[in-house]
């Protein structure tokens, strides 16, 4: 759709721009202007201004300018088109039409909308009158209340071939509407039309602004299909529309967290627990519902079930999704228990007991790394070498070049550690040590750096930041695996991207890899000094030897990996036992505590993951420093 210069206009007269930018960034006034943190770069001080009476914004530091358009297409991450509707919609503009054609189909469309709108107000009283004691039945079964039955519209369909054709053309609306709307099938012998939806619970399907445009329908008792929905027709295609979308879209935009889950009733007790979801409508994930879900956050994360058709479900999406990666939008995965799905997750469980995996959600990396090494046997060099062909064939397929280097990198990152145990030196050990130590010990990371509490986490986080600030030339081998790993800590993990943005310009470039002290005079530029002396500085809190400037190039490479590859294994137990610690409180069964024993005893014996450390950069008859 094409949009007139003075239509354009109209919406940045009407839409003020401090208004909209203040809904992002928080703005102080100066003079005529307003200035703030710059939310296109990470800056201290504030380089951002906007000009209300000039209509434009403009950040000193990065160079970024635009209007109020450009202003929400990036920070929302919308087309062109999508965001001139939207601010038309604010300003209370219509959208122009600008030919016939397209002037015919906006008319169609609102007899459309009318028949479904009429379609689901008839399906809602079916549902409380005396034909609808079965459906109301089968859905406080669900766990859903009233309220939640009247948010989302649901209805119920009579198991009758005429009732809903009889009732709706009763009201003045014609047959062709009915069938063209999806609600009436029209057989190919001429003979008589009759309901697509019977005898089924109905869930209505929203477009973007909540107006329903299409019916999803659930059996009651047996027969096939379990789920039926609509057909395709002019407002409702099932590779564009998501279930949820109009429930889940504010939600999700003032969280930054969005759930996609495989059913109607996921995304119901999601949404009612608090969590934004979507789901899919009967199709795998298409590449118009990835970018739309993109626009709303960067990274939604997919909940499947717990079992061979949701790990397939996953396999799925992570194929799809991978070509169209770029920076900074991706996906995350929670894999769910055996067994369970979001709904019954979250009723049994409650809103807890979902953020708990949702916190611990997998990068997609992490996914096509066991789609393609889960289950397969690599005792063979021929072996090993298919596996590491198709993870790399995975990796090319990402069309953004600088993403698909980052997972080239990290893929042979995990092949080395992977195949560490056939190594010509596996096996082999070393003295080694700070200087002095008399004893010969392979695991490099202090006790304090070991198990799932929240202080240790944070210890691990420290170590391998001030690691990397000590020692920067250890980039050259571990820049894949520092710009992947998950840092709680706001105020790290903000220098940690500051260390890469550094590392990959001209400081490091060269044939000199960068010293810490380069990094550290960048890094103040940045207004990091603080955190940089409070992590290497005399009164420093790191832990472990390895991380000191002083200590040998292998030793700290071997001590990062050590305390990364524990950073992920104890990321993994504790979203486990808070998950047994939600079941043991609402049903205190012997299994229930044996389990949550079980995974107590492993967190606290403290070397869980030791065999799997032990030859991280092993150096064959090395001898300590000193």
């Amino acid at each position: 759709m094409s949009f007139t210069p003075q239509f354009l206009d109209e919406i940045r007269a009407r839409i003020g721009l401090a208004d909209r930018v203040g809904r992002k960034v928080k703005l102080a006034r100066k003079g005529r202007e307003f200035s703030g943190l710059c939310p296109f770069h990470n800056e201290k001080t504030p380089s951002f201004t906007v000009n209300e009476d000039k209509g434009f914004y403009h950040c000193f530091g990065c160079g970024a300018h635009g209007d109020v358009i450009g202003f929400v297409m990036r920070t929302e991450n919308l087309s062109f088109p999508e965001t001139v509707e939207r601010l038309a919609e604010d300003a209370g503009l219509e959208l122009p039409r600008t030919s016939p054609e397209e002037r015919r189909r906006a008319e169609a469309a609102v007899s459309l909308y009318a028949v479904c709108d009429a379609a689901t107000a008839f399906f809602e009283r079916e549902l409380h009158g005396p034909r609808g004691q079965a459906a109301r039945d089968y859905l406080r079964h669900r766990g859903l209340d009233d309220e939640t039955i009247a948010r989302f519209r649901l209805g119920y369909a009579p198991d009758s071939r005429g009732a809903l054709k009889t009732a709706l053309m009763g009201s003045g609306i014609t047959e062709s509407l009915l069938v063209t709307a999806g609600l009436l099938i029209q057989p190919e012998d001429e003979r008589a039309s009759y309901d697509r939806f019977r005898g089924r619970v109905i869930f209505p399907i929203f477009d973007r602004r909540g107006r329903p445009i299409a019916f999803g329908g659930r059996i009651l008792g047996e027969g096939e299909p379990k789920y039926l929905n609509s057909p395709e027709t002019p407002l409702f295609q099932k590779g564009h529309n998501l279930y949820g979308w109009s429930h889940a879209i504010k939600d999700a935009r003032e969280t930054g967290l969005l759930c996609l889950t495989e059913g109607y009733m996921d995304v119901i007790a999601l949404v009612r627990a608090g969590i934004p979801a979507m789901a899919p409508l009967g199709t795998a994930l298409t590449e118009s519902q990835i970018e739309a879900l993109w626009r709303v956050v960067p990274e939604p994360v997919l909940c499947f079930d717990g079992d061979t058709a949701g790990s397939r479900a996953a396999a799925r999406a992570a194929e799809r999704a991978l070509p169209l990666l770029r920076p900074g939008l991706s996906f995350r995965f929670v894999q769910l228990p055996k067994g369970e799905d979001p709904d019954s997750l979250t009723c049994a469980r409650g809103r807890g007991g979902m953020e708990s995996l949702l916190a611990v959600a997998r990068p997609l990396s992490a996914v096509v790394w066991d789609i393609e090494t889960r289950g397969r046997p690599v005792d063979t060099p021929e072996r090993r070498a298919l596996v590491e062909k198709n993870l790399m064939s995975r990796a090319r397929t990402i069309a953004e070049r600088s993403v698909q280097e980052q997972y080239v990198g990290e893929f042979r990152a995990r092949l080395r550690d992977a195949f560490a145990d056939f190594s010509p030196v596996a096996g082999a050990r070393r003295r080694i040590g700070p200087p002095g130590a008399r004893r010969a010990f392979t695991r490099l990371v202090s006790d304090p750096l070991i198990g799932s509490e929240d202080g240790r986490a944070a210890a691990r986080e420290r170590v391998m930041v001030a690691c990397i600030l000590n020692r920067p030339d250890l980039l050259r081998d571990l820049a894949d695996e520092f710009a992947a790993v998950e840092i709680g800590s706001h105020e790290y993990d903000s220098l940690r991207l500051a260390i890469l943005d550094v590392a990959a310009g001209d400081a490091g470039r060269g044939d000199e890899p960068l010293d810490g002290a380069t990094l550290a005079r960048a890094l103040a530029e940045r207004g990091f000094a603080g955190t940089v002396t409070a992590l290497t500085g005399p009164a420093a809190r790191v832990l472990d030897w390895f991380a000191r400037a002083d200590a040998a190039r292998e030793d700290a490479l071997t001590g990062f990996r050590q305390v990364l590859a524990l950073h992920r294994h104890f990321g993994g137990l504790r979203a486990e036992l808070a998950l047994s610690e939600h079941a043991l409180a609402s049903d205190m069964t012997e299994a229930q505590w044996e389990r949550f024993r079980a995974l107590k005893a492993e967190e606290e014996a403290h070397e869980p993951f030791s065999a799997g450390l032990d030859t991280f950069g092993e150096v064959p008859g090395r001898k300590p420093e000193g």
